[in-house]
């Protein structure tokens, strides 16, 4: 018997290491993952595969006919995107804009449109996200292998004055950081730029039926089998995995999950997280645990979930409520859920 929901939460880098290790274990909790979908034993078949690209698990589930080949396909365009848009892989188009000294860098379309997606975000927002966030990140380390060190006033000051957006100059398919000390970060959208990307490449190769997950952006292709729509479990901030919070019903949609519970640290009492405000150079502190965006357009949700989150939730509803086709679920730190549906 199938389980009723596809888990969406996100994976980290020590539990997908640890999985590869199990090959067999690795199977068998894939094959749970995406059975949590509600589909009778009887369903069209699915094949799923897996794998690890900018620091993120990815999951790709096809029902209906699928192919060796479509699901390399799948994969070979994630790691065509990661040599683009890394900030720590060498020869990377971000590795080299950010190691050019000032000097312009001609990089890919895919990365210049990208770029432009994040720019026009930041634009938006005033530069609450921003691409330049580098800096700052660094800085942090807030991830698999970040010792609980906060950083001094000083170090982030000094990281924070090189953030800033307009340093970005996009000219004749080039890049220039007119501040040499800036630091390109993509990881609040390019996620999303991915889903979207294997998602339209699925399309074109007449996929009716998938799940794509890269990491906790869930693109969903059609419905289920049944021609009911996915269900999808969003995840409840700070519990077990796969303690709901609420289930969300999706089909044709993108649903992306921003919060202060993916990667943190605690010290005297005081969490850390992985989402910087711009503002102050600390971890974004507001009356919000996650934000969950749906949306057409999973790089849309990604850069939204980050942003609503930093604004908190009046703001953030006021964001949303002037989109159109957008969507959203916001979880405050009292445990309050409100949605805009």
């Amino acid at each position: 018997m199938n389980l009723p929901y596809f888990i969406f939460h996100r994976t980290n880098a020590a539990l997908f290491r640890h999985l590869t290790a199990c090959s067999a274990l690795c199977l068998v909790l894939c094959s749970l993952a995406f059975g949590l979908t509600g589909c009778s034993p009887s369903a069209a078949r699915k094949e799923t595969r897996t794998g690890f690209y900018l620091n993120t698990v990815i999951s790709i589930t096809i029902y209906g006919p699928s192919s060796p080949e479509l699901f390399d396909g799948c994969m070979e365009l994630a790691g065509r995107c990661e040599n683009m848009f890394s900030r720590t892989r060498e020869g990377s188009d971000i590795w080299n804009i950010n190691h050019s000294k000032g000097h312009p860098v001609r990089v890919s379309a895919e990365t210049l449109s990208l770029l432009q997606t994040a720019l026009s975000y930041a634009e938006m927002s005033g530069g609450l996200v921003d691409p330049t966030i580098g800096t700052l990140s660094i800085l942090w380390n807030i991830g698999d292998e970040n010792q609980g060190i906060v950083p001094s006033g000083e170090e982030i000051n000094e990281a924070l004055s090189h953030v800033d957006y307009r340093n970005v100059i996009i000219e004749d398919g080039q890049v220039t950081l007119t501040d040499p000390e800036a630091c390109l970060d993509l990881g609040f959208i390019a996620k999303g730029y991915i889903a979207d990307q294997i998602r339209e490449y699925l399309l074109s190769k007449g996929v009716g039926k998938a799940i794509i997950n890269l990491g906790g952006n869930v693109s969903v292709i059609g419905s289920r089998p049944d021609k009911t729509p996915f269900r999808v479990g969003i995840q409840q901030p700070f519990a077990e995995t796969g303690a709901y919070a609420l289930v969300l019903e999706a089909q044709d949609r993108s649903i992306v999950s921003s919060g202060n519970y993916e990667r943190y640290f605690e010290k005297d009492g005081i969490l850390y997280h992985h989402i910087l405000s711009t503002e102050d150079g600390y971890p974004g502190n507001t009356d919000l645990d996650s934000v969950t965006v749906i949306s057409s357009r999973s790089v849309d949700g990604d850069a939204l979930s980050t942003c609503c989150f930093l604004l908190g939730y009046e703001k953030g509803l006021e964001l949303i409520r002037s989109l159109e086709d957008t969507q959203a679920v916001f979880i405050l730190k009292n445990g309050e859920i409100r949605k805009t549906f």
